[in-house]
């Protein structure tokens, strides 16, 4: 197994807002070699993601790979309802920050 930082292998990573209740994350591979590699090992998860975030994996409403767009995309429970008390992040454009640290294991 290789350690490899999703940074390194992802054109884009973002997030955004997913309506009032849901965060949508969506990881986009530099080639479509990167996406079949992961896609293959599994390395990207719900649980990885729910593990990342620190949520329970029930919080990873859905994990799609969509392979025309050599892309990832999860979606979350927001922590918060958007625009509630104490919600910092109304876009969810800033919630992308733990995917930019994880690094997958690769065969």
């Amino acid at each position: 197994m290789t350690a490899v930082p999703l940074v390194e292998i992802a054109a884009v990573i973002r997030s955004k807002n997913a309506g009032p209740y849901e965060l949508t994350l969506d990881v986009v591979f530099t080639t479509r070699e990167w996406y079949e590699r992961v896609v293959a090992a599994h390395a990207l998860t719900a649980e990885v993601v729910a593990r990342a975030y620190g949520v329970p994996v029930e919080d990873v409403l859905h994990l799609v790979e969509f392979a025309p767009a050599a892309a990832i995309k999860a979606t979350l429970r927001r922590p918060l309802v958007c625009g509630d008390p104490g919600e910092t992040d109304v876009y969810g454009a800033q919630q992308h920050a733990p995917l930019l640290a994880l690094v997958l294991d690769l065969p």
